[in-house]
C-alpha cells in the first residue's frame, strides 16, 4: 500500500491533473474513486479533510488538501521530503 492517497472522480481535471504530477514525480498512489452521486463517501471525506470536493490527497494520514495545495507543495521541494519520512 502506498503512503498517498488520492481521492477521485470520473472526469476531473484536477484529479487527472494530480494524478499525472504524481506519475511524473514518481510517487506511487492508492486511487480512491468516488462516484459523483455517492453523498455518504463525500461526508466521509468531509468529515475526514473539512472538504467534499475532489481530488482529496492524503500523505500518510495528513490530508493535504486537493490539486493546487499538491503542487504548491511540489513547487517548494516539501512534496518530496514529505514522502521520504
Amino acid at each position: 500500500m502506498s503512503d498517498v492517497v488520492i481521492y477521485t472522480s470520473d472526469y476531473c481535471s484536477y484529479c487527472d491533473r494530480a494524478k499525472g504530477l504524481l506519475d511524473a514525480r514518481g510517487i506511487a498512489y492508492e486511487e480512491i474513486l468516488i462516484d459523483r452521486g455517492d453523498g455518504e463517501a463525500r461526508r466521509r471525506l468531509a468529515a475526514a479533510t473539512g472538504r467534499y470536493t475532489v481530488p482529496q490527497i492524503f500523505v500518510g494520514s495528513t490530508p493535504i488538501g486537493g490539486f493546487d495545495d499538491l503542487h504548491a507543495l511540489d513547487r517548494a521541494g516539501v512534496l518530496a521530503e514529505m514522502i521520504s519520512r
